[in-house]
């Protein structure tokens, strides 16, 4: 889930980020009293193994402490998990202010709500079991964890789009009956739910009612090990938070979805299913915040029609929408995947041509000019010394 536990905005422009950052060194303002002079390093140590934060109360995802920890100070390290989860949350709480830390709790009285009353139809779902829920190609890729294993399985159709099957049909089938049985649970309770995004008027958060440990695994097992290898310079290999969802389309439902980026690093997208025509995905180049409304060249421009079980792998800067279902009914699970880390860093950036398309294009214009003008320079001297 992100940090403040709500959607994130699916409008094309620039997607806001909602104290999602991690600071790289803290403030003047003491934090812990031994500690308050201590700063998170700018490097982290990649040596280090950091604990596991899933089986404590904590005000953030799990996986946000456990990629964080790398951070910390060498002295630290080796203190006990509730000495760094006070540290840590005390500098993530200085970028959060305190109307979005009401808004968060909030939030989370919401679904600690709907998880105290809604009775789940297939529990095994929400539990990680992936000989139940993988085709055996993508878990032998995963357990071989190379590049090499990762090509054998991915098609790459359009620069940084990535197909693959993903789901046995089974599982597809079990996740969809969940989602209905939710959505008939929120009919009879007459229960207000939030949607996925501000785009979408249909479809559910799965993390909401109780997937989100489930989709956390999902993320940091067998997405991020991908990401690492494909999207290193979006932060795929510190990947370490998600906004898990589902969003159906058909008569009665969603019927297409605009021109937009995603609220992500890496974006996952399986079809679930059913039966449909049309809803074809548009790719259209990925670019930075200052160039997202840039036009698109023709190398950038790509159509992708889903298939059940299949997923597509993409930059959440990838700018796509969806074309109309014409006939059926389609539902797709989408999980945005978060790098705190990453988002903190491009703050400090400018150039982003490792992987905004425009500004690639803007610095090989640079070098082009660069080159003529030297050049003419050369020939100029070559001249003056000839004469």
């Amino acid at each position: 889930m992100s940090l403040d536990g709500r959607p994130g905005d699916r409008r094309e422009g620039p997607s806001p980020v909602t104290g999602n950052g991690v600071v790289l060194e803290d403030s003047n303002r003491p934090a812990l009293a031994p500690m308050s002079s201590h700063r998170l390093r700018l490097i982290p140590n990649k040596d280090h193994n950091p604990d596991n934060y899933d089986d404590m109360e904590l005000d953030f995802s799990p996986s946000i402490f456990t990629s964080l920890e790398r951070f910390l100070p060498p002295s630290m390290l080796g203190m006990p998990r509730h000495d760094k989860v006070k540290f840590m949350t005390e500098i993530l709480l200085k970028y959060l202010p305190h109307g979005e830390r009401n808004r968060v709790q909030k939030h989370r009285d919401y679904r600690q709500k709907i998880i105290s009353n809604y009775q789940p139809l297939h529990r095994e779902l929400y539990s990680m079991h992936p000989a139940t829920t993988f085709v055996a190609p993508f878990l032998k890729a995963v357990s071989d964890n190379t590049e090499e294993s990762f090509r054998k399985i991915l098609s790459e159709p359009s620069p940084g789009v990535f197909t693959f099957e993903m789901f046995q049909p089974q599982f597809c089938e079990l996740l969809l009956s969940e989602v209905e049985n939710f959505e008939k649970w929120v009919n009879e309770a007459k229960f207000r739910i939030m949607r996925p995004n501000t785009m979408n008027k249909y479809g559910a958060v799965l993390d909401d009612f109780g997937l989100e440990t489930m989709l956390d695994k999902l993320m940091e097992n067998f997405i991020r090990p991908i990401s690492k290898v494909f999207f290193a310079e979006v932060g795929g290999s510190t990947l370490d938070s998600h906004h898990g969802f589902v969003v159906e389309y058909g008569e009665d439902r969603d019927a297409d979805l605009g021109f937009h980026v995603d609220d992500s690093e890496v974006t996952l997208n399986v079809c679930l299913g059913k039966q449909f025509s049309g809803g074809e995905l548009f790719f259209r180049g990925t670019r930075c915040d200052k160039h997202v409304n840039s036009g698109s060249h023709s190398e950038e421009i790509f159509d992708y029609s889903h298939v059940p079980g299949c997923a597509v792998l993409h930059r959440g800067r990838h700018r796509h929408g969806a074309r109309a279902t014409t006939s059926g009914h389609r539902i797709n699970l989408l999980l945005w995947c978060r790098s705190s880390v990453f988002r903190e860093m491009k703050k400090y950036q400018k150039d982003f041509s490792s992987w905004c398309g425009e500004c690639l294009r803007e610095k090989k214009e640079r070098q082009r000019i660069s080159i003529r003008a030297t050049k003419r320079e050369l020939l100029r001297r070559e001249g003056e010394s000839t004469a």
